[in-house]
């Protein structure tokens, strides 16, 4: 008598695919590195560097941290598209850990000027700004068809966790080995992802005859035209148009809670990294848990949207009420799991919105002009911060919420400026990356 066999529970992607698993590692570095320099550098300029004009200059730090990714996106999709995508990773990541290693000898010779600190922030986000799209353009490289879906789960989720332990060790690190032994820790990040991404084979995606894949073809012939441009598709979609102005004037607010952090941990809390790495956790662990737990959310997109800018609005202005830490970390955690909401409803709703043919260019300028608010808000935040309490600015940025919270109910009332045969409610959707629309 035979005994029946039972199939073998299938291994974690990352598990089962060297390559993959390979290259997700050096990602996950990569956005640790970035992330626990961004944080480091931020609460040394408030703490340490720049008495007395602290919220300016990291304000002014973070805007420089952001720029590139949005004044680079053309030259960023053309160095994609012409150069071997292994070879562009391993380059970014390389030139990503030389700019750290030298910030490192810097600081650990002299004292460090706050220009170099800018100067080797701008030369780490232009190459991750290079190295993010590389690798989600990647994916198809390196996993088969059939587990595209998992490998993009893998890759969302690590910018959320990737984002939190960089900012949980970021304030620490700069407290306890000051910015050499900050600099250094990012140089090993970005040098150990460098190695393990010279280590994997890519497959060739593209056909040999070098014409791109049927489907984009089909993709391109959807509807029976050429691919518009930006300006023509939201011409002609008023509804996703006001989705994404409300959205723009929600992230000015909201993105400034990067800069009135440090600022509210030195001056309201006095408290040291450790305050700031708690602060930065409950944000962060609040964005994983509302990417993972968004599409159970009942409720059409309408709601769910205001309902959660009005609870956003409500919680930031908790602090500037209410100085204890427990509550100032509870009001971020329900801050961070709105924003993973949001993103994964919204993001699912403009993949059925948006034709086919026109999602490459709608999702890259979607990402560009939400993330053009952050230097933006950094700067105005920072400046407001040097004048007025970090308490204030908690306050103001609730009320900043609430008249795009408004404008969203409205923009999205039944039939409003609604696209024929556009969906009441969006289909059960992936996780979106933490901090998509907000």
């Amino acid at each position: 008598m035979t005994t029946p066999t039972v199939p073998a529970r299938r291994l974690p992607l990352v598990l089962r695919n060297r390559a993959f698993g390979t290259v997700w590692l050096g990602q996950v570095l990569t956005q640790a590195g970035v992330r626990m320099f961004q944080v480091g550098i931020s609460w040394w300029l408030i703490s340490e560097a720049a008495s007395g004009d602290g919220g300016f200059a990291a304000g002014l730090f973070m805007a420089v941290s952001t720029l590139p990714a949005v004044v680079l996106a053309p030259l960023v999709a053309r160095a994609i598209a012409r150069f071997a995508h292994r070879s562009l990773l391993r380059t970014a990541a390389g030139g990503a850990g030389a700019a750290a290693a030298a910030l490192a000898v810097w600081a650990g010779a002299s004292d460090l000027p706050v220009a170099a600190a800018y100067g080797a922030a701008l030369a780490l986000a232009t190459c991750q700004a290079f190295f993010d799209p590389c690798l989600t353009t990647s994916v198809p490289e390196l996993v088969d068809d059939a587990d595209i879906e998992a490998a993009t789960g893998f890759e969302l989720s690590t910018q959320s966790l990737a984002s939190l332990g960089g900012a949980l060790l970021g304030a620490v690190v700069v407290d306890a080995a000051g910015v050499a032994g900050l600099a250094t820790g990012c140089a090993a990040a970005y040098a150990t992802a460098a190695l393990l991404i010279a280590t994997v084979r890519f497959r060739t995606a593209a056909p040999p005859d070098g014409h791109a894949p049927s489907g984009a073809a089909d993709a391109a012939d959807e509807e029976g035209a050429p691919r518009r441009t930006l300006r023509r598709l939201l011409g002609s979609m008023p509804y996703v148009r006001g989705i994404l102005l409300c959205f723009t004037a929600a992230n000015l607010f909201t993105t400034a809670v990067f800069v009135v952090m440090p600022l509210y941990t030195a001056s309201v809390l006095h408290g040291d990294g450790g305050t700031v790495a708690l602060l930065e956790a409950s944000l962060g662990a609040g964005t994983l848990l509302g990417s993972f737990t968004g599409a159970r959310v009942p409720g059409r997109p309408a709601v769910v949207g205001t309902a959660c800018l009005g609870a956003m609005a409500a919680a930031l202005a908790v602090p500037g009420l209410v100085a204890a830490r427990p509550v100032i970390a509870g009001s971020l955690l329900l801050t961070g799991w709105c924003v993973g909401v949001i993103g994964v409803r919204f993001v699912a709703l403009f993949q059925r919105l948006v034709p086919a043919a026109d999602k490459p260019a709608f999702f890259a300028v979607m990402q560009a002009v939400l993330g053009a608010t952050f230097p933006v808000a950094s700067l105005l935040f920072g400046f407001l911060g040097d004048h007025l309490c970090a308490q204030t600015l908690c306050l103001i940025q609730a009320a900043g919420l609430v008249p795009a919270a408004l404008a969203l109910a409205l923009a999205l009332l039944p039939g409003h400026a609604r696209p024929a045969g556009a969906p009441h409610e969006a289909p059960a959707p992936e996780p979106a990356p933490a901090g998509g629309p907000r």
